[in-house]
């Protein structure tokens, strides 16, 4: 059986993480920063593989940590992109 790493979402309940929710997020936010579908893909891929060497311990993880990661490792790669990730989740 295999064990899925659970996500403390910000009113408290669980789900399975998605890496998928992840890349198409960046990859939304780097072709809303005018980026090349090859440059959004490009990050996203760099983003979910940051992700997944930072959760690769954990059982459990918030979504807020979450977040400051992929804002993070965005920023890294193209501050404007990291800007539109970070003001999306404000206005959702």
């Amino acid at each position: 059986m295999k064990k899925y790493l659970h996500l403390v979402k910000r009113h408290g309940h669980f789900e399975k993480f998605d890496y998928s929710k992840i890349y198409k997020s960046c990859y939304k936010a780097s072709l809303n920063a005018h980026l090349s579908k090859q440059k959004a893909a490009k990050i996203a891929s760099y983003v979910v593989k940051k992700i997944k060497e930072f959760i690769k311990p954990k059982k459990a993880i918030t979504s807020d940590q979450i977040f400051k990661q992929v804002v993070k490792h965005l920023k890294e790669q193209d501050k404007d992109v990291a800007f539109l990730y970070e003001t999306h989740r404000d206005i959702s």
